[in-house]
């Protein structure tokens, strides 16, 4: 079984969303179903296609939360320390182009989210990070080509 790494908050956020589908959004398809199901003729009822899609929906995602949950491989960024970029770190960039400075947290795979400056440990910022310490620079491909970035700082918070 593969194992998933991931940090404690990211677990708890994907343990909280299958509890949540489990508790409150699967018994309420379920109502709106049977809400459907008693106005008649299923072939034309277009509330009860959508109910039945949303359920569709909704026991996919379970599988899929039940499957990660139970492969997580919870590591605590705040029990590892040095000054190179691994799994848990929060980087600070400045981008050598633009001189914009932005701090990522690197996380699995399961729990990354740009908006909320969680960077997936398999995105290719993230692979040329791995390994690197406060002060080097690295070159990431991109869609308008390749950006130089130098790592400002390294943390395990």
């Amino acid at each position: 079984m593969q194992k998933f790494p991931m940090t404690a908050p990211g677990l708890l956020r994907l343990e909280e969303e299958l509890r949540t589908l489990r508790t409150i959004e699967r018994p309420a398809v379920i109502r709106a179903i049977a809400e459907a199901r008693s106005h008649g003729d299923l072939s034309e009822n277009a509330e009860y296609h959508a109910a039945r899609e949303r359920q569709s929906f909704i026991e996919g995602r379970i599988l899929e939360l039940e499957e990660i949950v139970s492969a997580a491989e919870v590591i605590d960024p705040s029990s590892l320390s040095g000054d190179h970029v691994r799994f848990g770190a929060h980087v600070q960039l400045v981008d050598e182009e633009t001189e914009k400075e932005a701090t990522y947290q690197i996380v699995g795979v399961h729990e990354a989210d740009i908006k909320l400056a969680r960077l997936s440990i398999s995105s290719p910022l993230a692979k040329a990070l791995i390994g690197r310490k406060v002060g080097d620079t690295i070159s990431v491909p991109a869609p308008g080509g390749d950006r130089t970035y130098e790592i400002l700082s390294v943390k395990f918070v």
